[in-house]
C-alpha cells in the first residue's frame, strides 16, 4: 500500500523491488486526483487514461526500473510553465493557451522520466503570496480548509503534500515558492535566479523570476532541481553557475535582532523561529544577530517601488484588451505601475543599490540567514478581508530574495497548538544551492514533522543529502554507464549514487568507437571547437570504489580531468587520440544516448 506521501525514495523502491511500476502508480494518482477534497488544486488535470498511457510508454521506452533519474515520479505543473499539448492559462481564462513544445525545464524533467499529472492552480499572473487570486477556485492548507494554501504556486504546493504528486513546479518572485511550502509542511527549493530556464514560463517579473521546486524531502527536491537546471542561451536571463561552497561546521547563520521580529501576534510562529535557531545551532551552526532593516527595504521596493512596472510589462498588451477579466487585486497591482514614471525606476534603482551596500556589508560576516518563511498564516475569509495588507505581510522575509540574487531553501518547522504548520528558510549567496542542502536537510530532519499532510513520517534515510564532508568522488559518465544503459549496472553494484545530469563545455567531441562491446563512445576535447556541449552524467563512488573502477577501464579509454558547461570540472572518461582515427564522429547528436536513438530509428 502507497504511503499518503509520494517521497522518491519510497517510490524508487517500490519500483526497484517489483512492488510497484509507473503504470500501477499512474492509475493510483489519478484516483486520489479524482477523489480529493480539494477541486481547486488542479486547473487542468492530465486524465487517468492519457496518465496511464505516459506511464505505459516510459516502461516501453525504458523498461528497467529507475533507469533514468526521475523514473516513473509524478509532478504537476504550476499554470503558468508550458506543458505541450495542456492549456497555459495563468489562472486567466481569457489568457489561456495550447503551447505545442514544453518548457525547457518541463522537457527536461519528460526526458529524465518524470510524468505530468497536471496543470496546477495559481494566484492569477502569479501576482500573490495567498493563493486565492483565481477564478478556479482557491487551494487551501492540507491540514485546514479554512486556512490558504499560500500563493502564488498554490495548486502545486497542494498537490505534493496531499500525495497527488512526487513533486512539483512553482515559481518564486516574491516568496511564492516558499511561502505554499510553509503552510503545507513541504520544501520548497528556490533555485538562485538563473540556474534553471524560464523559457516556456508566463512571466511576472522577468528579470527576477524562478522556476521552483515542492518536495517532501530536501534531498527530492535537489535531485530534481539537478535535473532541472542547466545554461539555456535561448533564455536572456539564464545564468552560468559558478557553484559558491559553505562550511561543513561552525556555519554562521544570520537571525534576525529582537526589535526586528515582526510576527503581527503569532506568538507561535515567533517560538517556532526561536526553536530552530535552537536546533541549528546544535547542529553545530554559530547563531550571529544582524540588522534586517536595509533587507526589510529591499523586500518593499518589489510591490511599493517601481519593480511593479515590470508586472504591467509582462502582460500591458493582453491588459490593453482584458482588463476586465482580471482578478480585481491583481488588476489594482499590475495597474499601480501606472503612477511610476521612467525617472522614478532609476530612482528606485538608486535606492536598491544604496540598501546592497548595507547588505553587502552584513553578508559579508555571514554564510548565510536563517529567517522565518512567513510570521503567520490567515483564514481565507481573513485573507479576502484585507487582502493586500495580509498578502504583504506573508512576504516580509521573502521578498528581498531574488533582488540580491540569492539561493533558498524553506523547510518545515513544526506546527502551531492549532495545528497549523510553519517554517523556515535558509538564504546563501548565489550558487549556494547545492552547499545549502545539506544544512537544509539536516535541519528539517531534526525539527521533525514528517512531509506534507503526513506529519508523523519519519524521511527516509536514502533520501539524506550528504554533507560537505562526504569523501565520494564524483565521476562523469558519457556512454555505456550512463542511466539505463548496458554498463550501468557497473556503477550501481559499486554502490554509486547519481548526482545530476549536465552537459561537458562546448570544446569537446565525441566520436562513436569501433569494434566496441557493448558500443562505447570516445570523448576528447579540442580546445577552440564550438560545439553543443554532450550530455553526460555525474556519478559519486567512495575512494576505494573508484579505485577499483579505475584500475578495470580497459584500453583506449580511461579517467581524465572533464570540464563541465558550468565551467567547473571532475574526473571522467577520456579517450586516447590514437582510437578514433577513422570513427565516425557524431558529436552533433548531442551525446550518446541521442545517437543510439537516431541509430535505432
Amino acid at each position: 500500500m502507497l504511503p499518503a506521501i509520494l517521497d522518491a525514495a519510497t517510490l524508487r523502491a517500490a519500483y526497484a523491488s517489483g512492488d510497484l511500476d509507473p503504470v500501477a502508480l499512474a492509475e493510483i494518482v489519478a484516483e486520489r486526483m479524482a477523489a480529493s477534497a480539494d477541486p481547486a488544486i488542479f486547473i487542468t488535470p492530465v486524465s487517468k487514461a492519457d496518465l496511464v498511457a505516459a506511464a505505459r510508454h516510459l516502461m516501453e521506452r525504458h523498461p528497467q526500473p529507475n533507469s533514468l533519474p526521475l523514473w516513473g515520479l509524478p509532478f504537476a505543473v504550476k499554470d503558468n510553465i508550458d506543458v505541450a499539448g495542456l492549456p497555459t492559462t495563468a489562472a486567466c481564462p481569457a489568457f489561456a493557451y495550447t503551447p505545442d513544445r514544453d518548457a525547457e525545464v518541463v522537457a527536461r524533467l519528460k526526458a529524465a522520466g518524470a510524468l505530468v499529472t497536471g496543470k496546477s492552480n495559481l494566484d492569477q499572473f502569479a501576482t500573490g503570496l495567498n493563493g486565492t487570486r483565481s477564478p478556479y477556485g482557491a487551494p487551501r492548507s492540507v491540514f485546514n480548509a479554512d486556512y490558504v494554501s499560500g500563493g502564488s504556486s498554490s495548486g502545486s504546493a497542494v498537490a505534493v503534500a496531499a500525495g497527488l504528486a512526487c513533486f512539483s513546479l512553482g515559481t518564486d518572485t516574491a516568496g511564492s515558492g516558499r511561502v505554499p511550502a510553509a503552510f503545507n509542511n513541504l520544501v520548497g527549493i528556490k533555485p538562485t535566479p538563473g540556474a534553471l530556464s524560464t523559457t516556456g514560463l508566463v512571466p511576472a517579473c522577468r528579470s527576477l523570476d524562478c522556476i521552483t521546486v515542492f518536495s517532501a524531502t530536501v534531498g527530492d527536491g535537489i535531485a530534481v532541481r539537478r535535473v532541472a537546471e542547466g545554461f539555456d542561451p535561448a533564455d536572456p536571463f539564464s545564468r552560468r553557475a559558478v557553484r559558491q561552497t559553505l562550511p561543513a561546521a561552525g556555519l554562521r547563520f544570520g537571525v534576525l535582532e529582537p526589535a526586528e521580529r515582526e510576527f503581527y501576534g503569532d506568538t507561535e510562529t515567533e517560538a517556532l523561529y526561536a526553536a530552530a535557531i535552537a536546533r541549528l545551532e546544535r547542529l553545530g551552526g554559530v547563531a550571529v544577530p544582524f540588522d534586517y532593516a536595509p533587507f526589510r527595504e529591499i523586500a518593499a521596493l518589489l510591490y511599493d517601488g517601481p519593480w511593479v512596472a515590470e508586472r504591467f510589462a509582462a502582460i500591458e498588451e493582453f491588459h490593453a484588451d482584458h482588463a476586465a477579466a482580471m482578478d480585481p487585486n491583481v488588476r489594482a497591482i499590475v495597474e499601480s505601475a501606472k503612477g511610476y514614471s521612467a525617472v522614478d525606476a532609476f530612482k528606485g534603482r538608486y535606492a536598491f543599490e544604496a540598501c546592497r551596500r548595507r547588505t553587502d556589508t552584513i553578508l559579508a560576516g555571514l554564510d548565510v540567514l536563517l529567517l522565518p518563511t512567513s510570521p503567520t498564516i490567515y483564514s481565507v475569509a481573513e485573507m479576502q478581508a484585507e487582502p493586500i495588507a495580509r498578502n504583504s505581510q506573508f512576504g516580509r522575509y521573502t521578498n528581498f530574495a531574488n533582488l540580491l540574487g540569492m539561493a533558498a531553501i524553506a523547510v518545515p518547522a513544526g506546527f502551531r497548538r492549532d495545528g497549523l504548520p510553519a517554517g523556515v528558510t535558509l538564504v546563501g549567496p548565489a550558487f549556494s544551492d547545492e552547499a545549502l542542502a545539506p544544512w537544509a536537510d539536516a535541519l528539517h530532519r531534526a525539527l521533525g514533522g514528517g512531509m506534507g499532510l503526513d506529519r508523523r513520517a519519519a524521511l527516509p534515510e536514502a533520501s539524506r543529502v550528504a554533507t560537505a564532508e562526504d569523501d565520494r568522488i564524483p565521476l562523469v559518465v558519457v556512454g555505456a554507464h550512463l542511466t539505463g544503459l548496458a554498463l550501468n549496472h557497473q556503477l550501481q553494484d559499486l554502490g554509486a549514487i547519481f548526482l545530476r545530469a549536465t552537459r561537458t563545455a562546448p570544446d569537446y567531441r565525441l566520436f562513436a568507437l569501433p569494434g566496441t562491446v557493448p558500443p562505447k563512445p570516445g570523448l576528447l576535447r579540442e580546445p577552440g571547437h564550438a560545439g553543443p556541449g554532450l550530455e553526460v552524467e555525474i556519478w559519486a563512488l567512495d575512494p576505494a570504489s573508484f579505485g577499483r573502477f579505475a584500475a578495470a577501464i580497459p584500453a583506449p579509454l580511461g579517467i581524465g580531468k572533464v570540464t563541465l558547461a558550468d565551467g567547473q570540472s571532475a574526473s571522467g572518461f577520456l579517450c586516447e587520440a590514437h582510437a578514433v582515427a577513422g570513427a565516425p564522429e557524431i558529436t552533433h547528436h548531442g551525446g550518446w544516448r541521442a545517437y543510439l536513438a537516431a541509430n535505432r530509428a
